[in-house]
C-alpha cells in the first residue's frame, strides 16, 4: 500500500490529497483561467494597437495581425511574469488581487465582481471588548 494512503479500520481513505481541487496547469504555469485573464488582455491590447496601425497603413488587415501577434507574446511575456508573481502565494491570489485592484481603482465596477465584500479600510484596528 501507498504510504500516503492511510485507510482506517472500515477501509476507507483517511487522506485524501489537496491538489485533487486544484486547477491544473495548462500553459506556462498558468491555469485555464489564468491564461483566459492573459490572452483577453492581450487581445485588448493587440485590438487597442491594430486599429491606429490600420488606419496608418491603410489596410485591415493589420488589426487581426496584430491580435494574434499580441496574444502570442502575452502569453510568453505574460505568463512569465504571472508566473514569477504568483511564486509562493495561495492559488487564490491572483484573483483576490485583481478585486481589491478593481475595489480601489474602479469604485463603480466593484458591485459586479464582489469586491464590495473586500475590506479595503487602511488604518489602526483595535479590538475592544464590551460591557455586556
Amino acid at each position: 500500500m501507498d504510504s500516503l494512503q492511510q485507510k482506517t479500520s472500515d477501509g476507507t481513505i483517511a487522506f485524501l490529497p489537496h491538489r485533487l481541487n486544484r486547477q491544473p496547469v495548462v500553459v506556462r504555469g498558468l491555469t485555464a483561467d489564468e491564461l483566459w485573464i492573459c490572452t483577453g488582455m492581450a487581445a485588448v491590447a493587440g485590438l487597442a494597437l491594430g486599429i491606429p496601425a490600420a488606419w496608418v497603413s491603410s489596410s485591415v488587415a493589420v488589426v487581426p495581425t496584430a491580435i494574434v501577434v499580441s496574444i502570442a507574446a502575452g502569453l510568453f511575456i505574460g505568463g512569465g511574469l504571472l508566473r514569477r508573481q504568483k511564486r509562493g502565494k495561495p492559488e487564490t491570489w491572483l484573483y483576490r488581487n485583481l478585486q481589491w485592484w478593481i475595489a480601489k481603482h474602479c469604485p463603480s465596477l466593484s458591485g459586479l465582481i464582489s469586491a464590495n465584500d473586500l475590506i479595503t479600510r487602511t488604518g489602526f484596528w483595535s479590538t475592544r471588548r464590551g460591557d455586556a
